[in-house]
């Protein structure tokens, strides 16, 4: 099963389907539709039924019970887009066996190395196989190994009908590293009870708790004047934008913050004396201090505006919500995801994200879905590596919660 993983991994990130946050199209890129068509055919050759794709780049497909009983439909779920954050074209991943320790070269010509000095991580994973990449690009482990070990868990039930299990649904979807990956996602159709993503980091991630998360987006409109005549005219667009920020609390950015911190994250700041424009996302949590947030950036403008005669725009949009609160009555999912992995010798770590999945904004449409570890590590950067011993963990890890639920009378 190892290799058929592996196999199914290079094969996956060496098709560039980098979403675009900039298009108004959906999905954003034709190119995601690529990946979407080749999996198309490879769940027909498994055996999978009622495969299909949509116009806006769904991929679905059943995996049918063998069981008579009524059992609970169960879902997994992984994305095919990767981060526009670091080029995802002409992936040249580069396989580590057995590996030493030490420092990894990954690209001599950048004098580029992945260190355990740096990563420490990497320590966990003496003797294993990594998948790392050539220094240029992302490796796309985010989520084309949640892909491969999907698919891989799928074809092994097939092969194996002694295993007992009820009917299980698939789906890989698009744009979701820009936000926007369940726009369109058909609940009633995908038609489970419960989904998992297959989405997370390292081993044993097991993850139901995300942020609450906006974007704030602030237009500033200056007023340019000769430098040598400005006294009492000018209005300098970048400075007032340098104010709002400095009334934001320094300890609430990203870089000094951990587990249930949120933050302001400043993402953009753009623009020349005339013109300017800011964009943050705001993270937290606790929903009252989510809200706090935005309203802490309402005032702040506010009284910027005051001082500038109403010179500052200001748009708040929630992006998703903390899935906790649609997790819990539902908590033996998460039991069912622990046991799996405990079958494995896994030790569950039950850890909050620091961001957000499908998964988050499932639950709140009406489907129940924490995330599960891929094994991956440092997505969207050249950094990123995955060990191919626990992309092997977490298919077997899917296996065991198929088989876990097939055990739940959903008549009971």
């Amino acid at each position: 099963m190892k290799n058929i993983i592996l196999q199914r991994f290079l094969k996956y990130v060496k098709i560039d389907t980098q979403s675009d946050e900039n298009s108004k199209s959906f999905p954003s890129t034709l190119k995601q539709f690529d990946l979407a068509h080749l999996l198309v055919e490879e769940l027909k050759s498994i055996g999978m039924v009622e495969v299909c794709v949509d116009d806006k780049g769904y991929v679905m497909a059943t995996l049918p019970a063998n069981i008579s009983q009524q059992v609970p439909v169960i879902g997994f779920i992984a994305h095919l887009d990767t981060s526009p954050d670091m080029p995802g074209s002409n992936v040249n991943p580069c396989i580590i066996e057995n590996y030493n320790g030490k420092d990894i070269l990954l690209n001599e010509e950048l004098n580029l190395y992945l260190s355990p000095t740096e990563f420490p991580e990497l320590n966990d994973y003496k003797g294993q196989t990594l998948i790392v990449t050539d220094g240029k690009t992302l490796l796309g482990a985010d989520d084309k190994a949640g892909i491969a070990e999907i698919i891989t868990a799928m074809e092994y039930l097939i092969n194996n009908p002694n295993i007992k299990h009820g009917k299980v649904r698939i789906a890989f979807t698009p744009d979701e590293e820009i936000g926007k990956g369940v726009d369109y996602f058909d609940v009633k159709k995908f038609g489970a009870d419960y989904a998992y993503t297959i989405d997370g980091g390292g081993i044993g991630e097991l993850e139901y708790e995300n942020f609450n998360a906006a974007m704030a987006k602030i237009s500033i409109q200056g007023r340019n004047v000769h430098p040598g005549y400005a006294k009492d005219k000018m209005i300098n667009a970048l400075l007032v934008a340098i104010e709002i920020n400095n009334l934001l609390p320094v300890n609430e950015r990203p870089e000094f913050t951990s587990n249930y911190e949120g933050f302001f994250h400043l993402i953009k700041l753009e623009g020349s004396v005339e013109k300017a424009f800011m964009q943050y996302i705001i993270r937290d949590h606790d929903l009252q201090k989510f809200i706090f947030k935005k309203q802490l950036i309402e005032e702040i403008v506010k009284i910027i505006n005051l001082r500038y005669n109403n010179i500052i725009s200001l748009q708040i949009k929630d992006q998703y919500y903390n899935m906790r609160e649609k997790i819990e009555p539902v908590f033996h999912i998460i039991e069912i995801a622990k046991k799996a992995m405990e079958e494995e010798n896994i030790i569950p770590r039950i850890v909050p994200i620091r961001g957000g999945t499908d998964g988050a904004r499932l639950s709140y449409m009406g489907l129940p879905c924490p995330n599960i570890f891929t094994g991956g590590h440092n997505f969207h950067g050249k950094m990123e590596f995955i060990p191919l011993e626990s992309m092997l963990k977490a298919t077997k890890v899917i296996i065991n919660i198929v088989k876990k639920f097939s055990e739940i009378n959903k008549c009971g």
